[in-house]
């Protein structure tokens, strides 16, 4: 059973490419971008350094300093250990919830990719279809031509 290729019409009929980036940042509410600009930024080495430049500081101060000018002094840092969980505590669900917008966002670039792919493959089969037509008919037109030229050659020397 030969398959029929599709044609251009049809082919065109598929659908579009869609823009994933587009439909993704229209269906973000405020609260999502805001958590999605609070991942991009603590998530990044600058952001590190602040923090890792804070603490050091801190630490030292409060080690090193003379003992009247100490706020949080060794060996307690009570205070930087509240300020610490506090931290951790506001930004890692907010990390999260980024980390799982971003990730919704893949899954859908994912699918868009699939439907691409899947339409490419249908075009490159459709193609190979209409090639593997074109080779027959080829074929065809030149056993004819053949077959006319040997006709032609015996009706001649008779």
């Amino acid at each position: 059973m030969e398959t029929q290729p599709k044609s251009l019409a049809e082919l065109k009929q598929i659908g579009k490419v869609r823009n994933i980036y587009s439909e993704q940042k229209l269906k973000l509410k405020k609260l999502d971008k805001l958590a999605i600009w609070i991942t991009n930024r603590v998530g990044s080495m600058g952001f590190f350094f602040i923090i890792f430049i804070w603490t050091v500081s801190w630490l030292t101060w409060n080690a090193l300093a003379p003992k009247e000018m100490r706020f949080d002094p060794y060996p307690a840092f009570v205070l930087w250990l509240f300020i610490s969980n506090m931290v951790q505590i506001f930004l890692m669900p907010l990390i999260m919830v980024g980390q799982n917008l971003q990730s919704n966002h893949s899954e859908a670039r994912a699918e868009a990719d699939f439907e691409i792919n899947t339409k490419a493959e249908l075009e490159i089969e459709t193609i190979l279809l209409h090639l593997e037509n074109q080779n027959e008919m080829m074929l065809k037109i030149l056993e004819h031509q053949n077959l006319s030229n040997t006709i032609n050659k015996t009706s001649g020397n008779n």
